[in-house]
């Protein structure tokens, strides 16, 4: 009897820490048509992959898909808001491909870029950062103001950054749906495992912070 009591005394005593411990992490990838998962089933979009690969590895994680299909920086900014609830733990940007597609002034994409980032930490949200590249379209000068926005924000405001979002899948058609833009299924699981490592220290990185 008195060892059944102990015992009890015992779990009562560690159950708030465990709790926490195994309280799945929320996250919220906030992006476009790359993340939105456009042109596949939803169980290939990126979020959902991501949530599966970082499971497969023992890690606990309640992802949200936040992604619109067409959005730019400063329509990510404009429904920030909403798209990440309360609870939220940790937000992974996935913007400016649109931006760059669009020849849209780079200090736009940087001045929404930066509200996104500045807003979520300031509700205590970590966040992730996803580079993106210009396409060569538009010229030497403005690929090099658009592809310094990601780097510079991620040192600015100390968070993590996968550099180019589309990594080992850019320009590579047997990874590309038709319009040579979106990935298939398989460019999705190629971005998901270059990506990993980056999401597994963010992840780490937000658990030792709730304890």
């Amino acid at each position: 009897m008195h060892i059944a009591v102990l015992m009890f005394a015992l779990m009562t005593a560690v159950d708030p820490a465990w709790a926490e411990a195994a309280k799945p992490v929320k996250l919220v990838v906030l992006g476009d048509s790359l993340s939105a998962g456009l042109g596949l089933p939803a169980q290939d979009a990126f979020p959902t992959k991501l949530q599966k690969a970082l499971q497969a590895k023992g890690i606990a994680v309640d992802m949200t898909n936040a992604g619109v299909s067409g959005d730019t920086s400063s329509g990510g900014r404009d429904r920030l808001d909403w798209s990440v609830p309360d609870g939220t733990d940790g937000v992974i940007i996935e913007l400016g491909a649109n931006d760059a597609l669009r020849g849209i002034d780079p200090d736009l994409t940087r001045t929404a870029l930066t509200d996104i980032v500045q807003r979520l930490k300031a509700r205590k949200i970590a966040v992730m950062l996803c580079g993106m590249l210009a396409p060569p379209n538009y010229g030497a000068e403005y690929a090099a103001r658009f592809n310094s926005i990601y780097p510079d924000l991620a040192k600015k405001f100390d968070v993590p950054l996968y550099p180019f979002f589309l990594d080992g899948v850019a320009a590579d058609a047997k990874l590309n749906q038709a319009d040579g833009i979106h990935p298939t299924a398989a460019g999705v699981d190629i971005i998901v495992n270059n990506i990993m490592p980056t999401v597994e220290a963010f992840m780490r990185n937000i658990s030792e912070q709730r304890r």
